[in-house]
């Protein structure tokens, strides 16, 4: 029997879950927005309550600082976010979402809802506890 790769598997879901978001109900009314634009607003919307840096974003999405940087470029350039200075450190800059990006957010949300209830149909409590740990080890294993 051939083996299984979980690298293979999970990099397959990625891309099957990227095409769903790519295709997804927003992403047809709002042609400017990317599914990792997406990404950060629901994430800049979750945590509106708090300052957040590009740094938290790299954290966030294990992604580079110049690819988080090229994403924000790109992301101030479409008017979805602005980066504003903060008094306790000049070299700071907490990202803020303008007013176009919470409208797009409350449809992106709808849509990270719908995916997130397509992804976990089937799955028990107990399942999707067990394999966000799994997750979790995997993630720490490569970091």
């Amino acid at each position: 029997m051939k083996k299984k790769l979980i690298g293979i598997e999970l990099r397959s879901l990625n891309n099957l879950i990227m095409r769903k978001v790519e295709n997804s109900s927003a992403k047809k009314q709002i042609d400017s927005i990317t599914g990792t634009n997406g990404w950060i607003i629901a994430f800049l919307v979750e945590n509106a309550d708090k300052e957040i840096y590009q740094k938290d974003l790299e954290e966030q999405f294990s992604i580079t600082r110049s690819t988080a940087s090229k994403v924000l470029i790109l992301m101030e350039k479409k008017g979805l976010i602005q980066r504003h200075s903060v008094p306790h450190d000049a070299r700071l800059k907490k990202l803020v979402l303008t007013e176009r990006a919470w409208k797009i957010s409350e449809l992106m949300i709808d849509d990270a809802i719908r995916m997130e209830e397509t992804l976990t149909r089937g799955f028990t409590e107990e399942e999707l506890e067990y394999l966000y740990s799994c997750i979790q080890k995997m993630k720490n294993n490569i970091q």
